[in-house]
């Protein structure tokens, strides 16, 4: 696979910057169908399937990871370049197009410094990877309890595995969320999964051992790596989410006071939130767990608001500017359906989080989700957020939510 000189495509790729989305208004074509993507930080190869599906006038393109579907609908084309926003997501891909059917250029974190990821992608290549046994002669299928090992110590997560004779889709479930759709191949004892959403990018490498445990390593984005290792446990559970964020000693209420993208100050004590129960959502546009729950939300939201209900999103955004803020929370809004208020709470840092949720312990997580009732006690805290991507948990919180909502809305 060809490397890239990415500081001099990345210099020649912002220099002909994007004014059109239009397919007919270019020079170029991009081939419209399946392609297989490669991320490539550190001579890691982190692979990815999307589809590049032709709009008559314009060009739009679907993230595919195991049954997700991430529509990138801001793709735009000049001369020899594309430039594609990651959804709701500050990032971007930026490549040079090559016959209509190859791709070179580097992924960009808008929002971090020297955040450049060089990448390619080739045409009709559907193999996210290729396999090198005949045989899967080891099963991942099942559950197991999985130890994230780094520097800092060992971080507990649960392992759900799906696997179908060579082919195995997943995730892992830790205490502050889970790795949402992850897929790939089993080849022979080894299993190899990766997703890429616009923000993140994962790859898992494991064996399976002659005792049946496994040994793996995790890549992440630009330059993270870690060990992990995995036993089959059916049995094992992590922490209860309601018990690891709570109110301070000397604090009875929840109270928040933050301005919304209009720059207008809201509180509880606001008429429109008065004597309803309310859903307190802490979240970042940059993150993707928050992205799951907010699509959960804006739904459950259309259907419930006239059962004297409400749902009040605080952003941390990675930046300490308002504008940037408002920019990246309305993006969201639409590209999300949300119709409920979201407020810029502050930057995605320990201080200002400390400073804007003085009466909580602490934020351990991204999403955590404060329950209040109608008199604005609260009843309960949920850290992390079990999406989609975790079958069985994610039913099991809509089932939780549901029968609490209706209890509080009732009382």
């Amino acid at each position: 696979m060809r490397r890239l000189l990415f500081f001099s495509i990345f210099f020649i790729l912002y220099a002909c910057g994007p004014n059109t989305n239009h397919k007919e208004e270019s020079k170029v074509y991009i081939q419209a169908g399946s392609w297989r993507g490669v991320l490539v930080p550190n001579d890691i190869e982190i692979p990815f399937i999307f589809q590049v599906v032709d709009n008559d006038n314009s060009i739009s393109i679907q993230l595919i990871n195991a049954e997700e579907r991430i529509p990138l609908d801001e793709v735009q084309i000049e001369h020899d370049s594309i430039h594609i926003p990651m959804y709701i997501f500050d990032a971007t891909i930026h490549a040079r197009i090559e016959n209509g059917r190859l791709l070179n250029g580097v992924w960009v974190k808008n929002y971090l410094e020297d955040y450049v990821v060089p990448f390619e992608a080739t045409f009709g290549d559907i193999a996210r990877f290729t396999s090198n046994s005949e045989n899967s002669n080891a099963s991942f299928d099942g559950k197991w309890e999985v130890d994230f090992i780094s520097d800092e110590g060992v971080e507990k997560a649960i392992g759900i595995f799906n696997q179908r004779e060579k082919s195995i889709s997943g995730t892992f479930i830790l205490q502050s969320g889970d790795y949402r759709f992850l897929e790939g191949i089993v080849d022979g004892d080894s299993m190899k999964i990766s997703c890429f959403d616009g923000n993140h990018a994962y790859l898992f490498k494991a064996r399976m051992l002659a005792d049946g445990r496994i040994e793996g390593d995790f890549w992440s984005g630009k330059s993270w790596h870690q060990k992990w290792v995995a036993r089959r446990n059916d049995d094992f559970e992590l922490s209860d989410p309601y018990a690891l964020t709570f109110l301070k000693d000397g604090y009875e209420k929840f109270e928040i006071k933050f301005p919304n993208t209009a720059g207008d100050l809201v509180d509880l004590s606001d008429e429109r939130y008065k004597d309803k129960v309310v859903v307190v959502q802490i979240l970042g546009t940059w993150c993707p767990n928050c992205m799951d729950e907010t699509r959960f939300y804006a739904d459950w939201y259309r259907k419930n608001r006239n059962r004297g209900v409400e749902i009040i999103g605080l952003a941390f955004e990675r930046k300490a500017d308002v504008d940037y803020a408002s920019e990246r929370i309305i993006k969201m809004k639409e590209k999300l359906g949300v119709d409920y208020e979201v407020l810029i709470a502050g930057a995605n840092n320990p201080e200002s989080k400390a400073e804007a949720l003085p009466m909580i312990n602490k934020l351990v997580s991204f999403p955590t989700t404060i329950i209040l009732d109608k008199e604005h006690n609260v009843r309960k805290i949920h850290t992390g957020f079990t999406g989609p991507g975790t079958g069985i948990y994610y039913e099991r919180f809509v089932e939780e939510f549901n029968l609490f909502m209706d209890k509080l809305i009732s009382e």
